[in-house]
């Protein structure tokens, strides 16, 4: 069996239908989406879409969680106002995590940790940290130790070995932060092992950009260098600009002075 992870598609549209063409190139029929549809680029709606229309598994990512309605910063509402009822329900009710067996072994698929969308795994997390991330967290309906896990958050493509278990991290498709190439990961299973393979692609970075600086999104300027550079770029509110909201303009209204005076720094 083969699989395309990938993550942080980040409302970038060209990267993610870039990434599109080359799964379907290689004839892979099963993709799999560790989180972050939306948040930081440009058309959440069309990345909502495409997921919901091609992905056969979907968890839920921090972004997806705070656009749904977990938190209120500048970077939650542009997209908020951009997406529809049903767009935000399906944010908001996508599952934490899954579990799937192959190999002899139990993979574990999320987005950040196994603790919480919000709790990040680095790369340079303790080996504690690390082998925590194995255990199970009932609370999170994750029941079984695993003795695989691919996640995604930090933007990076990374393979580790943690005393025999597998962590892998499928990079970022939309936001990469490694590197300026889309980022994905095929994983093939058979009878009697896997294999994974970092896939990294060239995409029409140039329309992202002129769809970026066209669409009146907050911290336009971090998004671009991020794209063109692939390093991290803080979000401080500036009196920030955002357009006339669409149909959430009451709720659009009444959250962003709050959400000015309060905002943190962007989590990837």
């Amino acid at each position: 069996m083969k699989v395309a992870v990938i993550a942080d598609l980040h409302a970038n549209l060209n990267a993610t239908l870039a990434v599109h063409e080359d799964i379907k190139r290689r004839a892979i029929t099963d993709i799999w989406v560790l989180g972050d549809l939306v948040g930081k680029g440009p058309r959440p709606g069309e990345v909502v879409d495409w997921v919901a229309a091609y992905a056969t598994r979907v968890v839920q990512g921090n972004w997806d969680a705070r656009v749904a309605g977990a938190s209120h910063r500048p970077q939650d509402l542009w997209p908020r106002t951009r997406l529809t009822p049903g767009q935000l329900n399906y944010l908001a009710t996508l599952p934490f995590a899954f579990e799937e067996r192959n190999c002899g072994l139990n993979w574990r698929f999320l987005h950040a940790s196994s603790r919480s969308v919000f709790h990040r795994l680095y790369p340079h997390a303790s080996l504690q940290e690390q082998l925590d991330a194995f255990e199970p967290n009932p609370e999170m309906g994750l029941h079984d130790r695993a003795d695989a896990l691919l996640y995604a958050d930090i933007h990076e493509a990374l393979l580790l070995d943690v005393e025999g278990r597998p962590l892998i991290n499928c990079g970022s498709v939309g936001n990469p932060l490694d590197s300026t190439l889309a980022t994905y990961v095929l994983l093939d299973f058979d009878m009697c092992g896997y294999s994974v393979q970092f896939v990294r692609l060239a995409y029409n970075r140039d329309g992202e950009i002129h769809a970026a600086e066209s669409s009146g999104m907050p911290f336009t300027r971090e998004y671009v260098l991020e794209l063109l550079t692939g390093a991290y770029q803080k979000r401080r509110a500036r009196g920030v600009g955002l357009p006339e909201p669409s149909e959430h303009a009451e709720e659009f209204a009444a959250h962003t002075q709050a959400a000015l005076e309060e905002v943190e720094g962007s989590a990837d």
